[in-house]
């Protein structure tokens, strides 16, 4: 069986760095819960089959998105890792029209794995400063 933390680098090097959605059933659970993710009519992703239209629409809407590892902890069958993103907002997967751009912003997600595959993912990413990034949302002046 794989360490959890390899399955985690390999999640974030593999799917999201390179592109490969081709693994994603190999790596996930059927039945996967992603908390903190929303589908487009904003329920939590539940299932694979969801969890790709998320996935799907976040590489369209930003086709070189690059999320560093930056720390990992491990306890059993969880995994956390606290991440840095990046990437340019050339596509309209996000609903919103190409802004070209340049974005960055952090966050963790805590995994549970199953039978070497992940079973429930907790993501607390900062989306607010993504959404400010690309102008989806304007915070109010002093």
């Amino acid at each position: 069986m794989k360490s959890n933390d390899t399955i985690q680098h390999r999640w974030f090097g593999k799917v999201w760095n390179e592109g490969r959605a081709d693994i994603i059933d190999s790596m996930m659970c059927e039945d996967v819960v992603g908390h903190g993710l929303v589908d487009p009519n904003g329920n939590e992703v539940r299932g694979v089959d969801a969890f790709k239209g998320f996935y799907n629409s976040f590489r369209r809407a930003f086709p070189d998105i690059h999320i560093a590892v930056e720390e990992t902890v491990t306890e059993g069958d969880r995994i956390v890792a606290l991440c840095r993103v990046t990437g340019t907002h050339t596509g309209d997967g996000l609903g919103v029209a190409p802004t070209n751009a340049k974005v960055e912003f952090t966050g963790m997600c805590m995994m549970r794995i199953r039978d070497g595959k992940i079973a429930e993912a907790w993501n607390s990413f900062d989306f607010l400063t993504l959404f400010q990034q690309i102008g989806m949302v304007q915070m109010p002046r002093k």
